[in-house]
């Protein structure tokens, strides 16, 4: 039997001196949590493949009205609305589970231990932009086989996989920050509501170009809009590089502002410890 204290502690103390090691271990444990818990993400990745399936039906012969972008068919067209919505969706999910972290103390004992603090935060949030990925990569594969047609296709899937990632760092991040704020799950819970008004008065459902009234001034000043229709410039234009840009730029301004908020509530919470 090994007696060498040397040979055993190397290990455990290579691997708390490493911020890097810290949050990856964080975010296997943010995903693991997600695999073991379906029932809390079952629900972001059935509900916007309901909507896509409702829309096609209902709405196939709406893509001939004046005003609507040429495309091959309203799946086609509907296909960015549901990865947004799924990311929006899901990465709540992450945020109630750090939410719960603070309720339960174990956010605490992590303060305690050796840990770097920004990994506490960037665990949780690595283990929602893989969900983000996974997502994306999910509804694009279960809708290919009823004819789903990306015209910018493989690197344009990349891109929008891309994109679904870095939207669930920044909804994620956004929706961190409530959770460090607040230190309730419910009260993250409770911003559904306000992400499915955003999502609907949004062109998830319908193009900006064929609305009016109240609801196209909503659209246009909503800006989920402009990033839904970035992973949409994809689907229905090819591979441009004004597609490109509207997919990843705005996904990637939204994560710039959610870290900066999330970032800033760490600090806040941290201050009170």
């Amino acid at each position: 039997m090994n007696t060498d204290p040397t040979l055993t502690l190397t290990a455990p103390q290579d691997l708390r001196s490493s911020p890097w090691a810290q949050t990856s271990a964080l975010s296997v444990r943010s995903m693991i949590a997600l695999w073991r818990q379906p029932a809390t993400v079952i629900p972001s990745m059935i509900f916007p493949l309901f909507f896509v399936a409702l829309g096609t039906s209902s709405f196939s012969r709406a893509i001939n009205l004046p005003g609507f972008p040429v495309v091959d068919s309203f799946l086609n067209f509907a296909l960015a609305g549901a990865i947004v919505q799924g990311v929006l969706f899901g990465s709540i999910t992450g945020a109630a589970a750090l939410a719960t972290d603070i309720e339960n103390g174990f956010f605490d004992r992590l303060l305690v231990a050796p840990t770097a603090r920004s990994s506490i935060l960037f665990g949780r949030l690595a283990g929602a932009m893989a969900f983000g990925a996974f997502q994306t990569a999910f509804f694009i594969a279960v809708l290919l086989p009823f004819g789903l047609g990306i015209k910018s296709g493989p690197i344009g899937v990349a891109v929008m996989i891309l994109g679904g990632t870095m939207t669930a760092l920044g909804v994620g991040a956004i929706m961190s920050a409530m959770a460090l704020r607040t230190g309730s799950s419910e009260a993250v819970q409770g911003s559904f509501p306000l992400l499915f008004i955003m999502l609907f008065f949004s062109s998830a459902f319908f193009p900006r170009q064929t609305m009016s009234g109240i609801y196209g001034t909503l659209a246009n000043l909503n800006p989920v809009s402009y990033l839904i229709e970035g992973f949409r410039d994809l689907t229905i234009d090819g591979l441009t590089t004004w597609a490109v840009v509207r997919a990843l730029g705005f996904s990637a301004l939204l994560a710039a502002i959610g870290m900066g908020l999330s970032l800033r509530s760490l600090r806040i919470r941290l201050g009170r410890q």
